[in-house]
C-alpha cells in the first residue's frame, strides 16, 4: 500500500536553478475551490516588537560590543538567550518562530534572516544536500529536505571592540556531525518563501482543510514558479479534491520533468488507481519497485507487524533496519524500546526511549516517551526495590 508523498521543509528536488518548463497557469483552477478561511502570509519576515525589543534593547550591548554580526551569533547559537527549540508540528513565521522560541527549520531560518536583515547583515541561503528524512502525518508521506544560511558583513563594523575573526558566518540549526560533508547549493530569498508556503500547504491538506491548502500550494508556486515541490502538492489537492483528470495532468507534467522520481510515480500511481485504471497503475508500480525497491517506513512498517504477532526477535531486526536508513527517526526508537521491554531488557528498553524522546520533532511526542520514559524507570526501581528486600528482609 502507498502512501500520498509530499515534499516539505524544504525539500528541493534537483537544483533550484535549473531551467524548468512548468506553467504556473495552466495549472491552477481558482473556481473550484472557496476562498481561504483566512488571508495567506504576505511577508513572512516581518519583524514584530517583540523582536525589535529584542534587537534594540536585549543584546544591544553586546551587539556594540562584538559586532552586529558576532553579537547576533553569539544571542542566536552560543548563548541561552533565545533557547530555541526545534518543532516540527508547525511552519511559522519570524515572529511567531521568536514568541514562541520554536519552529522547525525553514521557521528559524527565516527567523534568523529577519533579525539579520534589520541589522544591515547580507543572508544567503543555501540548500544542503543532506541524507532525506521522511515522516508521516496521517496517509500523507512528507520527505524534509534542509537548508541553512551564511550572514556578512556588508562592511566592517566599526563599533566593534573585538577583532573580527570572520566576515561570514553559517547558521545552521542541526550540529555539525549532521551536515558536515554534504555539498549545498545557493537557493534565492523567493525559493525560501515557497518552502514556507509549501509547507503550510502540506499542513493545512493533513488536517483536511482543502481550500486552504489549495491557496498555500498555488501561492507556493507563485512565489516561485520553479519550486516542483509545490506543483506536487497542489496535484495531491487536486486528487484529494476529486478533481482526477488535474491530478493527472499536473502528475505528467512533474514525471516529464524527472522521469524517475519516486514521489511523482507514487502520486500518479495513485490518481490511476482512484479513476478504476488499474491495469496502468499496476504498471507504475511495478516501475516504482524497480526504481525505489523499498520505499519509506517499509521496515518500520513490517516491523510493526512482527511486534503484533509477537516475534519480537524479527521486530527488533526491521526497526534496526529502519534506523540504518534513518538513525533519528524516533518512532523506530520507541518500537525497539517495546520490543526490548516485551522482552525484559530494560536497560536497552530505557536506551531507545530516551533516544525517542531526545531525536522526536514535536513537544507532543517528546511529552509523551518522557510520561512512557518515568513508567518504566518506576518500575524498574519497584523491581529493584523488590530484589533488595528479598535479599535482605529487614530492610536495613
Amino acid at each position: 500500500m502507498r502512501w500520498i508523498a509530499l515534499l516539505v521543509c524544504s525539500a528541493l528536488l534537483g537544483c533550484a536553478s535549473q531551467v524548468r518548463t512548468m506553467d504556473p497557469e495552466q495549472n491552477f483552477n481558482d473556481t473550484a475551490f472557496r476562498p481561504p478561511s483566512a488571508p495567506t502570509v504576505t511577508d513572512v519576515f516581518a519583524l514584530s516588537e517583540a523582536m525589535k525589543h529584542f534587537l534594540d534593547v536585549e543584546i544591544e550591548p553586546q551587539l556594540s560590543q562584538m559586532g552586529r554580526l558576532e553579537g547576533l551569533i553569539n544571542a542566536i547559537m552560543t548563548t541561552d538567550q533565545l533557547k530555541l527549540k526545534y518543532d516540527a508540528s508547525r511552519t511559522r513565521t519570524a515572529a511567531d518562530a521568536f514568541d514562541r522560541r520554536a519552529g522547525n527549520c525553514i521557521s528559524l531560518i527565516i527567523m534568523t534572516a529577519a533579525l539579520a536583515k534589520d541589522l544591515n547583515l547580507t543572508v544567503q541561503y543555501q540548500q544542503v544536500y543532506a541524507d532525506e528524512i521522511w515522516s508521516r502525518n496521517g496517509d500523507i508521506l512528507l520527505r524534509s529536505g534542509h537548508v541553512n544560511l551564511t550572514l556578512r558583513r556588508r562592511q566592517m563594523d566599526e563599533s566593534s571592540l573585538w577583532f573580527a575573526r570572520s566576515n561570514t558566518y553559517t547558521v545552521d540549526f542541526l550540529s555539525d556531525e549532521d551536515v558536515r560533508g554534504y555539498r549545498s547549493s545557493v537557493i534565492e530569498e523567493h525559493t525560501v518563501v515557497a518552502m514556507f508556503m509549501n509547507n503550510r500547504a502540506a499542513e493545512t491538506l493533513a488536517r483536511g482543510q482543502l481550500d486552504d491548502a489549495y491557496w498555500w500550494a498555488r501561492e507556493a508556486i507563485v512565489r516561485d514558479a520553479d519550486f516542483l515541490p509545490a506543483y506536487n502538492t497542489l496535484a495531491v489537492i487536486y486528487r484529494r479534491h476529486g478533481d482526477l483528470a488535474r491530478a493527472e495532468q499536473l502528475s505528467r507534467r512533474l514525471l516529464a520533468q524527472e522521469p524517475e522520481n519516486p514521489t511523482f510515480i507514487a502520486n500518479l500511481a495513485s490518481v490511476l488507481k482512484a479513476a478504476g485504471r488499474d491495469r496502468e497503475a499496476i504498471a507504475l508500480l511495478q516501475e516504482l519497485q524497480r526504481v525505489e525497491p523499498y520505499p519509506p517506513f517499509h521496515f518500520m512498517d513490517l516491523g510493526r507487524v512482527a511486534l503484533g504477532r509477537g516475534d519480537l526477535k524479527a521486530a527488533i531486526e526491521l526497526f534496526k533496519r529502519e534506523l540504518a536508513r534513518d538513525q533519528y527517526y524516533h518512532a523506530a526508537h520507541f518500537g525497539l524500546a517495546d520490543a526490548y521491554n516485551r522482552l525484559g531488557d530494560i536497560t536497552r528498553a530505557q536506551e531507545h526511549l530516551t533516544a525517542a524522546m531526545e531525536y522526536s520533532d514535536t513537544h507532543r511526542d517528546h511529552d509523551l516517551y518522557a510520561a512512557k520514559l518515568e513508567r518504566l524507570r518506576a518500575h524498574l526501581e519497584q523491581q529493584q526495590s523488590g530484589r533488595s528486600r528479598v535479599v535482605n528482609p529487614s530492610g536495613s
